[in-house]
C-alpha cells in the first residue's frame, strides 16, 4: 500500500469547501419546495452579507462572537475536552463587564474601563468553566453534561439578577441602565472616519481587533509553547501524556479556564460593543453555534475565523432574504444554518475517504 500523504490543504480547504457547497445545493431543494427561486434567494443571502459596507460590518459583528465561541470550543477540543458550556460561560463572562461598566462609568475613563471590562470577561468567564473542569480532572464527571447544566444554571441566576438586583428601577424590562458613552466600546466606522475610511454604520465595534488578537495568541500557545505541546498531547492520548510526566489533572483545568474566558469575551462585543447595558440572552445561542464553527474550522484559528464569516453572513444575510422575500420565514434561514452544521459536522466524513483515496492514487501513480 502507498504510505503517499494526503496534502494538507485537501483536508483544511477543499473537503469542508466540498461539504459547504453540499449544504447549500440540498438548501437549494428546501427553497425549491416551499416554491421559491433558489438563485434568487442566494442573490438576496449574499448581497446582504456583503453587497454594502453596512452589511459587511453586520456579518463582521456577527462573526465577532463566533470567533470568540469557536475559539473557546477548538483550545478545549484540541486537549480531548468538548466544551458544551460556551453559552453559559459567555452569559457570565457578560456579567463581568456590565458590573465592571456600571460600577465606573461614573468616575473612569475609557482607557481604564476597557482593560478591567477585557479582564472582568476573561476572569468570570473562566470561573464559571472552573467547577465543570475541576469536577472532571479531579471527580472524574463528564465534561460535556457538566458544562450543559451549567448553562442553565448561567441563565436561572442571570435571571434572578437581572430582576431583583440589577434591573434599572424606572423600567419595566429586566435591563440594567444604559452606560455612559466612556463605558462604550468605540464601533470601528467611528474608529475609521478620522482615516477617511467609510464603511458605513453598523455594530461592528473594537471587539473585532480583539477576537483577531484572541486568535494570534490562540494560535501561538497551542503550536509554538510547552502547555500548547501538553494539551495537544493530552488531547491526542490521555495514557501517553500521563507516561510522559504531564499532569493532565492541571491541564485540563488550566485549558477549560482559558476556554471559558475566551467564551466570556463575547460579552465585550454584545454589552460594552452593542447594547450599553446589561440584559438577558444577549448570548443568542453563540456558545453552541460556536462548537459549530470550531469543526467547520478544523479547530485552527484561520479556519475558525473562516467559518465564524460563513456563519456571520447567513445570519447577517438571512436577514436580508427574510426582508426582501417575506413568504421566507426566519425559521427557513435557521434550515439552512442546520444543513451547514450537518454537512460539515455530521456528514463530515461521508467523502473523505474517496477524496483522500484519489490523491493517495494519484501521489502512488506519479511515484512509479
Amino acid at each position: 500500500m502507498s504510505q503517499a500523504k494526503v496534502p494538507v490543504w485537501v483536508n483544511v480547504g477543499l473537503i469542508p469547501f466540498i461539504n459547504i457547497v453540499l449544504a447549500f445545493l440540498v438548501s437549494g431543494l428546501v427553497f425549491v419546495a416551499i416554491g421559491q427561486n433558489p438563485i434568487e434567494a442566494a442573490g438576496y443571502l449574499v448581497y446582504g452579507a456583503f453587497g454594502y459596507d453596512e452589511g459587511v460590518g453586520y456579518t463582521l459583528y456577527y462573526a465577532t462572537n463566533f470567533i470568540f465561541t469557536g475559539l473557546a470550543v477548538s483550545i478545549a477540543f484540541k486537549a480531548g475536552l468538548f466544551n458544551i458550556g460556551g453559552e453559559g460561560q459567555a452569559y457570565i463572562g457578560g456579567l463581568g463587564v456590565g458590573l465592571v461598566c456600571l460600577s465606573l462609568d461614573h468616575s473612569m475613563p475609557f482607557i481604564v474601563i476597557m482593560p478591567l471590562a477585557i479582564i472582568a470577561a476573561a476572569l468570570f468567564g473562566a470561573a464559571w468553566a472552573y467547577v465543570p473542569a475541576y469536577l472532571q480532572a479531579k471527580r472524574g464527571s463528564h465534561i460535556v453534561i457538566t458544562t450543559i447544566m451549567f448553562n442553565f444554571i448561567a441563565s436561572s441566576l442571570m435571571v434572578y439578577l437581572m430582576v431583583n438586583w440589577l434591573k434599572e428601577k424606572s423600567g419595566m424590562a429586566p435591563n440594567s441602565r444604559t452606560f455612559e458613552e466612556n463605558a462604550w466600546m468605540p464601533y470601528l466606522h467611528n474608529m475609521l472616519s478620522p482615516l477617511g475610511i467609510d464603511i458605513g454604520d453598523s455594530p461592528l465595534n473594537g471587539a473585532f481587533i480583539l477576537a483577531l488578537i484572541c486568535c494570534v495568541l490562540v494560535w501561538a500557545l497551542i503550536w509554538h509553547t510547552r502547555w500548547g505541546y501538553q494539551l495537544r498531547t493530552l488531547g491526542t492520548n490521555p495514557t501517553a501524556a500521563k507516561y510522559a510526566g504531564i499532569d493532565t489533572a492541571k491541564v485540563t483545568i488550566w485549558v477549560m479556564l482559558i476556554s471559558g474566558g475566551l467564551a466570556g469575551f463575547v460579552g465585550i462585543n454584545e454589552i460594552m460593543g452593542v447594547n450599553h447595558s446589561l440584559l438577558l440572552n444577549f448570548t443568542a445561542g453563540y456558545g453552541f453555534a460556536g462548537i459549530a464553527v470550531s469543526l467547520m474550522g478544523r479547530n485552527h484559528p484561520i479556519g475558525i475565523v473562516l467559518a465564524a464569516v460563513l456563519f456571520g453572513a447567513l445570519y447577517q444575510g438571512g436577514a436580508e432574504l427574510a426582508f426582501e422575500i417575506p413568504t421566507i420565514t426566519p425559521e427557513v434561514v435557521v434550515v439552512i444554518q442546520g444543513l451547514v452544521i450537518l454537512f460539515s459536522g455530521a456528514l463530515e466524513h461521508m467523502f473523505k475517504g474517496r477524496i483522500e483515496g484519489f490523491f493517495i492514487r494519484r501521489a502512488a501513480a506519479q511515484e512509479k
